[in-house]
This record gives C-alpha cells, structure tokens and sequence, in this order.
C-alpha cells in the first residue's frame, strides 16, 4: 500500500517530528537551576494527572475560549478536538480493515487505499465508520468555515481586533484552511469512480459524476494536492503560530509541576512563547487597545517580536509600552506568564540608574525594635495620599495594636517599580535591605497599604512572617471585634486595583470591609474584568493626556450607578481618580477609620 503522492506528507511529518525534537529538547535544557530542580523534583508526582485534565481540557476543549466567547470556543474545538477525533477514529478504521498490519500514512489517506488494495478487507462496521468520518470532517468544515468568517466580521465571535500575522503564519494557515476541503473534494472524487465512503462523500462522488469528473487523473490530483497541504503545513508548524499546539501541552505540564518564570529568559519562557496561539483576545481588552487604539502592543505582538528574534527591533518598543495592569494575562486562554516576559524584554535593554554605590543610603537605615508588634509599612505611594496612613493609624490604635511603622521617617521602596522596568540589580539592593530589616524588627506580621509593595513581599522576597495587606487585616480586625465599626447611609462602587485584584487574587477582603461601613454598588466591570486606572507605574512611554483617557473610562465604569463615593485600595489609584476630580474618592481604610464607633 504505497504511491508517490503520501511522500508529501510523509515528509513533512519527519520535518515536524525532528524539528520539534531539538527545538524541545534545547529548550528543556535552557532550564535555569531553579526551574530544573522543580521538574526533576515533581515530574513523576500526582501533578501530572491535573496536567491531563488541563491539557484535554485546554489544548483540545478550548474551554477559557469557551468562557469568552461561545460560537468562537466552537470555533477551536471543531478544528482542534475535531481533527484530534478524525485521526484517533481514522485510524481504528485502518487498523480493523488491515488485520494484518498497515504503513501509519494508511489511515490518513484510507480512501484512496480501500478499493484498491487487496490488504484493505470488508469489517462489519465498516459503513459505521465512514458515516462517522464523515460526520467529523463535517464538524470540523463547520470550525474552518467559522475562522473564515472571522477574518471578515470578527464581532460575533467575541473580538473586536484580530491579530496580523507575518508570512510564515500566513502561509501556514493557508496550507491548514486547505487541507480538509482538499480532503473531501479527494474522496469525493474516489467515490465517483468507486462507489465508497459515507454520507457526505458519497454526496461529493455523485456531484462529480453529475459533472463528468469520473477521471483518476483528476482523482489523483486531488490527492496529491491533499497530501502537500498536510505536507508543507507540518513542515512550517515548528516556525509559526501553530507550533503552539503541540507546545501547549508541555506548557501545561510544567506548569502544574511548579515550574515559573524568573527575571531572565530561559528555556522555559521559549514554551511560554510558543504556547501562544496569537488568537488575538488579548488585544480587544487592553487599555492602551480600548481607550488610545493602539492595537499593535499588546502581549500576542510582544512574543511574535520576541520569538522572531526581534527581525525588526521593536521588542523593547513593544515592551515598554504596557500599563502592566494583567488585564491581557486574565484573558489569555494559555495562561502566558505576559508581565514577567515583558519585564525580560526590559531587562535585558535598560541601563543602570545609577552607579554600583548609589544605595549607600540603605545603611543608614535601621529596624526598630519591634518584638511583638506588628510591622507597618505605608509605600512610597502612601506618602502622596497621607489619608490613607492617617486612617490606619487611627486603626490600629482603636484595636489596641502595637505597631511599627518601618516607613515614617525613612522612606525605603520595597523594589517592584524599578523590578517593572527591569532594573533587577537595584531592586535585589532594596529587597535585601528590607528583608534585613523585618528579620531583625521581631516583627509578627507585616501589614502593607500599597499593593505594589504587597505583591512584592508575597512574591519577591522570602520573610518569616505572614503579609497581609491593609484591607485584610481589617477585615480580620472586624470579623475577631477588635474594631467596631457602624454603617453609614453612603453609596461606593469599589474598584479593584491591578496588583491587588489580578495581581494577588485579593477580591474578597476589600468588598466585606465597605459592606460594614456603607451600601457597595456592582458596577459592570470589576473584579477580573476591573479597569486600570492608567496612572500606574508600568508604561514608561504613554503621556499624561493618554493616560488620563485610561483613567477616566475606569472612573467611568465607577461612577455609572451614581455613588456618593468611590473607594478603592491602593494610593496610586486613589491619586489617580481624585486628581480627575469627578467624585470623591477614599481608600477602604479612610471610609473604615470614619465609621469607627
């Protein structure tokens, strides 16, 4: 069972199959230290059983696409789940009517194959099976039939911008769309001279008798036609988009063994990268996208420059030109790792801010004694909106707390605004001296009203005590009684601020605290979905004018149920709605401290 035709795909799927062979295996071994003890430590665990389910459920399912959008979740899962049942069906097709053994091209092209060699037998399900094979190609034609439509009217599939592709994608996504129409015009044609297939190519066949094409050379044709779409398609999959659906797969798995990102690129970022399938969805809900129509930045732009090796340098570009806010990283239905791989870009492009001795100014500063109390520690951010400390130490001293406050005097950044920009030596230099500090304070637990500097302690340093930020603790000092607070008669819609919401998963805390101590209003995007408010310290390359346009769409999602305040839980947030001046705006410890009884 062999003809010249099939070498086509056969040569293409020993291209795949090499390709992505190294390109895996130079990857794996691009690990950091880190990222391999992880693996080696896990890869045999029963993390691997929640990768299956993640990987069936992702990579084949669709269903965070789903979860955006129905008819575009159809959309992948007819093309993905679809072909994944042709080729699993097909092939025990070729197995029952080959009892005695069948070279692996056999299933893929089994039609051609059955009337013509005496190694293909009759199996009583036979006609079971090509009705089956029909319905599947069918399911599949209604998917490509949708990414065609998509190309001209995305909107009812969910997305608004859909992402430009470079040639190599272009051609690769030619070659896909092709080869299963090529599939069934090729049967369809088999059909005609030989009776044979299901429902659907049985149709074909009879249209093509109807027309005279009872020809073999026109059957042979198509065939071959077939076999080079499959051909130059897996040939090309290792250098385009496509080659995340193989990749996802290891994405996924490593992913749930514990493996994340660091500061540099490794070759775990090259899976991050080419996990991603650039469908597009994190450009319609990006704020620079949505509010400045600047739709070439985003994160899907960002790995196509990177792992294209920036051919036209506009990595950094791209790169700095984010709000950081994850807004594109809760969308995307891979679950890339956008922020840290932007901060690489940067990383990797930034210069020094200053010389190896500028923080000699760390030595100066020295912990208090603080055994048995708890650390407080304002941010920088606080000290533009000195609110917000006001009413936390109203807070603590109503609860009869102890408290140090490590930032009052001195003021000493916890590092994250210059990790944003890539500045990876002078954060280590702040961290350090932090971490320094609270190991020595006696401290028992760090309390934080700025949920840059929160995400940093959970994430970026390494402390022996818990952290907890502002809105937390308060609600702690609510539920336990240490504070008593009264409700008052005003209205506030709550917004989520990134690095809190997004960034930490703290949703909760903040909406118990306001519902104690006024009536909380739900605004239409929130939590998740939660707008930027445009002033936050990720972009380095938007102006002021641009960033206000961001701000006041989020101040206009606040103010839509017409509260009489607007509350959110973190200082830059909270400068950023006020200097709009629209609304009174308060911290979730201000509106706290006034309620107190």
């Amino acid at each position: 069972m062999f003809d010249l035709f099939v070498l086509p795909f056969c040569i293409g799927v020993l291209a795949l199959l090499v390709i992505s062979v190294v390109k895996y295996w130079l990857w794996i071994s691009k690990f950091d230290g880190r990222q391999r003890v992880v693996v080696l430590r896990n890869m045999l665990s029963w993390k691997f059983l929640p990768a299956v389910w993640e990987a069936v459920r992702e990579s084949l399912l669709h269903w965070r696409i789903t979860k955006h959008n129905v008819i575009l979740g159809y959309m992948h899962r007819s093309l993905a789940f679809g072909w994944f049942l042709l080729i699993v069906v097909g092939a025990v097709q070729a197995i029952l009517a080959c009892p005695d053994g069948h070279p692996f091209y056999v299933a893929i092209f089994f039609n051609y194959f059955e009337p013509r060699s005496p190694k293909v037998v009759p199996f009583a399900q036979a006609p079971l099976y090509a009705a089956l094979m029909d319905a599947l190609l069918l399911y599949v034609l209604s998917g490509l039939f949708l990414a065609m439509f998509k190309k001209i009217w995305s909107k009812p599939l969910g997305m608004k911008k859909t992402t430009k592709h470079n040639l190599t994608d272009r051609v690769t996504k030619a070659a896909l769309w092709s080869i299963f129409p090529l599939r069934l015009l090729a049967e369809g044609a088999t059909s005609a001279n030989y009776h044979n297939g299901g429902f659907l190519v049985s149709a074909v066949g009879d249209l093509f008798t109807a027309m005279g094409f009872e020809n073999p050379v026109f059957e042979y044709q198509l065939w071959l036609f077939y076999s080079l779409a499959l051909g130059i398609f897996f040939s090309l999959m290792p250098f385009s988009r496509y080659m995340h659906i193989f990749t996802e797969v290891f994405l996924i798995y490593f992913r749930n063994l514990g493996v994340t990102e660091g500061h540099k690129k490794t070759g775990y970022s090259m899976f991050e990268m080419s996990a991603c399938s650039r469908c597009g969805i994190c450009i319609d809900n990006c704020p620079i996208n949505r509010e400045l129509d600047i739709s070439n930045i985003q994160g899907v732009y960002l790995l196509q420059t990177v792992r294209n090796k920036d051919l036209w340098h506009r990595a950094e570009a791209i790169a700095n030109n984010c709000m950081v806010c994850g807004r594109c990283s809760e969308e995307c239905p891979v679950g890339v790792d956008l922020a840290t791989i932007r901060r690489q870009v940067r990383t990797e492009s930034n210069r020094s801010v200053d010389n190896p001795h500028g923080y000699g100014y760390l030595a100066k500063v020295h912990p208090f004694n603080a055994i048995g109390r708890v650390a407080y520690f304002g941010g920088c951010m606080s000290r533009l909106t000195p609110g917000i400390t006001e009413a936390m130490e109203k807070i603590f001293q109503a609860a009869g707390q102890p408290y140090w406050y490590v930032d009052k005097e001195q003021s000493i950044c916890c590092g994250r605004p210059l990790l944003q920009q890539g500045f990876i030596r002078q954060a280590d230099s702040l961290r350090r001296k932090n971490q320094e500090m609270f190991a020595q304070s006696g401290a028992t637990l760090l309390v934080t009203s700025c949920p840059i500097c929160y995400q940093s302690f959970v994430k970026e340093y390494n402390l022996n005590i818990p952290v907890m930020h502002h809105t937390e603790y308060i609600k702690s000092l609510i539920a336990d009684g240490r504070i008593k607070v009264s409700k008052g008669a005003q209205s506030v819609t709550y917004h989520d601020p990134c690095e809190l919401g997004r960034g930490c998963g703290i949703y909760e805390p903040p909406r118990t605290v306001l519902k104690s101590v006024a009536t909380l209003l739900p605004i239409k995007e929130e939590a998740g979905k939660s707008l930027c408010c445009g002033f936050n310290l990720g972009n380095t390359t938007l102006g002021v004018e641009q960033q206000a346009l961001i701000r006041n769409a989020a101040l206009d999602n606040l103010l839509a149920p017409s509260p009489d305040v607007v509350a959110t839980a973190c200082p830059m947030c909270k400068k950023a709605f006020a200097r709009a001046d629209r609304a009174p705006v308060m911290d979730v410890a201000e509106l706290v401290a006034k309620q107190l009884v």
